[in-house]
């Protein structure tokens, strides 16, 4: 056993231990203030307002610096698409606006967002942002190789108070565990393949197997799961609630965790020892057995019935056949064939390199987008004088608050395909070209001193898609239609 220092000694000694203390070292430099630490503050003598002595530095950056990507030169009232994918120093300027960066700079983020770099000479004022890269949002990585789910809500996105996005992975037989939540759930098929289950306040059930393209659509409040077929699956969620949190659903493993077990026992007439293996915690996304391939295995039902028709909570979009404009093609999808989806009125919309969505604007709802693939910028009008323009490529959320004017516009090579989500009764919009083509043409001459030759050219019916020049710099010089 250690011996232990009588308190008597050690009172002796600590005027001894209290002189070998070193004394605090004060440092004293000209033009510092006498401070016992390091001098990590300047002089005094820097003070303004004297001139600096010997200037080093300056603001200059060489044009040999940078190369203007196309269309930088032309007039920023004419606001053509620039594309600094090619650039190594992209520059905020358009036509005469603007000047040299000489950093520092994110590059590879000005590349992403050349309108926000270097903006049209249309975009004015304040307007919210509409923009979110979902790449962006924090991902919930789930154990074992069984998926994960990363969301946009109004953290991100502040102005998006209506409608909120989740996009998530299941990986082969991974579920997202039984659950329920306060807000409407419609969902997009991304990727392989889903069995969807449910059941409903009456005890009626639902089953079915979803492809890419597919969709479907949970009632708040009604439980159910999903779970990824052989391949796996990816799927974008969206809910009727701005501030929806995937990670606060309603999970049946806390459910069972926070209930008593004597609750439990007496509720399903069960011995205690049958919640031994309960889960110690939530599952969310977990790998489970594969699921049986005849589905008719799964297909449990009492005496509630299946849900059908028109009750059912699935739609095979994937088969539904586009309508094509010369620009590109629309699919509409809401409650008039979907009816179980009461207020969600979608359209996929795939626009040609060049084309456009047309002008357009909705009555009663925000518009929700999410980029599906291919490059685009969206532009928006706010009344009373606002506009912005935003960049987006795949993987990206937009947001206009309605009635906000706006379009979106294929800036890439490819098939600009975006999705659409609405809270309306029925998909529809007012179009810019189909207004003008319906007002009495004295009205709109004496009001914007357009020309004949622009009022023959537009339709009396809406033309959704666009077709335009996929030279986005047609108009470099000032002439010509794009």
């Amino acid at each position: 056993m250690p011996r232990l220092i009588p308190r008597s000694t050690l009172l002796a000694l600590f005027p001894l231990f209290s002189s070998l203390r070193a004394a605090p070292q004060s440092y004293s430099f000209p033009g510092f203030v006498n401070d016992p630490t390091p001098p990590v503050r300047g002089p005094t003598s820097l003070q303004g307002p004297d001139p600096p002595a010997n200037p080093t530095n300056d603001a200059i950056v060489p044009s040999s610096a940078y190369t203007l990507a196309a269309g930088q030169t032309a007039a920023a009232s004419v606001g053509v698409p620039l594309d600094f994918s090619d650039t190594d120093f992209p520059q905020p300027i358009r036509g005469d606006y603007g000047t040299t960066d000489p950093g520092p700079a994110s590059y590879e983020y000005e590349r992403l967002n050349p309108d926000l770099l270097a903006p049209p000479g249309s975009d004015s004022g304040s307007i919210p942002n509409g923009h979110w890269p979902m790449g962006l949002s924090h991902n919930r990585i789930q154990p074992d190789h069984a998926g994960w789910a990363r969301q946009q809500n109004t953290q991100q996105l502040p102005v998006a108070k209506e409608m909120a996005g989740v996009d998530m992975r299941l990986g082969p037989g991974a579920y997202r565990e039984l659950h329920w939540h306060s807000a409407n759930e419609w969902s997009l098929v991304l990727n392989g393949s889903v069995r969807i289950q449910a059941m409903n306040e009456d005890g009626a059930t639902f089953v079915d197997d979803l492809v890419a393209g597919d969709v479907w659509f949970f009632p708040a409040g009604v439980p159910h799961s999903l779970q990824g077929l052989e391949n796996g699956t990816e799927f974008l969620l969206v809910f009727d609630q701005g501030d929806f949190n995937d990670g606060g659903t309603n999970l049946i493993t806390e459910m069972f965790l926070r209930t008593p077990k004597e609750s439990l026992s007496k509720n399903l007439n069960a011995p205690l020892s049958a919640f031994s293996k309960l889960p110690s915690d939530e599952l969310y996304i977990f790998n489970g057995r594969q699921a049986p391939r005849d589905i008719q295995q799964q297909n449990t039902t009492g005496p509630g019935g299946a849900l059908t028709g028109a009750a059912g909570y699935s739609y095979h979009f994937s088969q539904q056949e586009p309508f094509e404009t010369p620009g590109g093609s629309i699919k509409i999808l809401d409650p008039s064939t979907f009816p179980i989806a009461s207020m969600f009125s979608t359209a996929v919309v795939t626009i040609k390199p060049g084309a456009m969505r047309e002008i357009h604007w909705h009555l009663n709802s925000d518009e929700w987008d999410f980029i599906l693939s291919g490059d685009g910028r969206l532009s928006v009008y706010v009344a009373p004088d606002s506009g912005a323009t935003y960049d987006f490529t795949a993987g990206d959320v937009g947001y206009i608050t309605s009635p906000a004017s706006h379009f979106l516009e294929n800036t890439g090579t490819e098939d600009l395909v975006y999705l659409e989500v609405l809270q309306a009764p029925k998909y529809t919009d007012i179009s810019l070209g189909q207004w003008l083509a319906l007002t009495p043409r004295q009205i709109i001459e004496d009001t914007l001193q357009l020309p004949s030759s622009v009022l023959d050219a537009q339709s009396q019916e809406k033309q959704y898609v666009i077709q335009g020049n996929p030279n986005l710099t047609a108009l470099v010089s000032g002439s010509g239609t794009a």
